[in-house]
């Protein structure tokens, strides 16, 4: 049987220069993604605060899904961006 799920966006983490912005992205692009938050590199070289950052992202964005469909979304999996999507930075 299927699961009965709908991809409605995805948490996309980009760094930029000194920065790792979280966007809200449709499935397949980031045409159009939502700049969510940004915060400097180096506050996240920490795993902890990493963790932390990328938590409330998360949060957030199950917030405003929750708020524009009246559910709550799942994160299903987190995978690697796109080959086409990536900054060059490992």
């Amino acid at each position: 049987m299927k699961p009965n799920f709908q991809e409605v966006g995805r948490l996309a983490m980009r760094e930029e220069g000194d920065w790792w912005v979280a966007y809200y992205a449709l499935p397949n692009t980031m045409k159009d993604a939502l700049e969510l938050a940004r915060i400097q590199m180096a506050l996240v070289q920490n795993w902890q605060t990493r963790e932390i950052f990328l938590s409330m992202m998360r949060d957030a964005l199950r917030a405003i899904i929750k708020e524009q469909t009246g559910h709550a979304p799942t994160i299903m999996e987190e995978r690697s961006a796109p080959e086409h999507e990536r900054s060059g930075k490992a």
